[in-house]
């Protein structure tokens, strides 16, 4: 009845490919309408930190368009060239993503530094203020449309995207501050301390970002809990003798398993296949987009493996 239930709600679920298209179209919106109003803030009010920000929206759209791109190609089907699929355009776009959120987060902190003992005039303090709630609430409500979709795909491209808004909200909110801040009690300084924190917090999430797209097109083995949770449901047949050379990796949504299955080796072939079968249907009821490959070898047949040999009594001496 579980797995019954697990499929039945697989079923239901928002396919992935309209989720990541949701995520990135709304990026790019969300973009354009914030660089519109951030240019007629800067106009009315001439703060060079509203500047800064028309800036970073305009890098934030090139980014999103960007990232629009790799995901639509990222989510079409495998083809007689891409056998495999097209996963790999999605951390090719979050190590795009990632190099303009670093860019974004120097310029910041160079900006900032340079801005250190100067000060200058700022008008129309409420209209800028305005400016920035507004695109305070257009941030948080594209940011919970992303976090919701990082949730049902773990996109590392939109976990990029993410990573923008994220520091445009912050950005967003000190601006805000250090309007107020320097409008009552003339603390220019204040908007620089808010400003070189937030350059720092730029480069050190666009560094995460660079690191998790590495691994997924150096083709990373997955998390060591994802291994030992497959090992566990192949140990949990009792007609397997041993397993050995277990190797994973992803691509986009795509998980890829494979492993050796040492089976009885007076079993016929018909029902080493149907153990392996069986053993197939019970990890992608935990994996279900895995595409998983199960070579069968008789027990008791002496290889050089390239990993080390699970046997049962090894599981069983370990209680796993």
């Amino acid at each position: 009845m579980n797995n019954i239930s697990k499929t039945q709600n697989q079923n239901n679920q928002i396919p992935r490919a309209i989720l990541l298209k949701l995520a990135t179209y709304a990026s790019v919106f969300t973009a354009l309408a914030l660089i519109i109003a951030k240019i007629a803030a800067f106009v009315f009010t001439g703060s060079m930190a509203i500047l800064a920000t028309v800036v970073d929206s305009c890098l934030d759209l090139l980014a999103s368009f960007i990232n629009l791109l790799a995901v639509r190609q990222a989510t079409l089907p495998a083809d007689h060239n891409h056998r495999f699929g097209h996963g790999k355009f999605e951390p090719l776009a979050g190590l795009g993503q990632a190099a303009f959120v670093f860019g974004s987060g120097l310029f910041l902190l160079l900006t900032s530094i340079g801005k250190i003992g100067k000060t200058y005039q700022i008008e129309n303090i409420s209209v800028g203020i305005s400016v920035m709630l507004f695109s305070i609430v257009m941030t948080a409500i594209l940011l919970l449309i992303q976090l919701y979709v990082i949730k049902k795909t773990k996109s590392v491209a939109i976990q990029a995207d993410k990573a923008h808004y994220t520091g445009d909200l912050l950005i967003n909110t000190s601006v805000i501050i250090s309007l107020i801040i320097a409008n009552l009690f003339s603390l220019y300084y204040v908007d620089i301390i808010f400003a070189i924190i937030i350059a720092l917090y730029l480069l050190y999430t666009a560094t995460n970002i660079m690191v998790t797209s590495t691994k997924l097109l150096t083709d990373s083995e997955l998390p060591d809990e994802e291994r030992k949770k497959i090992l566990d449901i192949i140990i949990a047949n009792n007609k397997i003798v041993g397993v050995h050379d277990l190797r994973t990796r992803s691509s986009g949504d795509k998980t890829f398993i494979q492993f050796h299955l040492e089976i009885n080796r007076n079993l016929s072939l018909f029902e080493a296949h149907a153990i392996a079968d069986e053993v197939e249907h019970n990890i992608l009821v935990e994996f279900p987009n895995a595409e998983v490959l199960i070579h069968e070898d008789p027990s008791d047949f002496f290889e050089n493996h390239p990993e080390i040999c699970y046997q049962m009594g090894d599981f069983e001496k370990k209680g796993t």
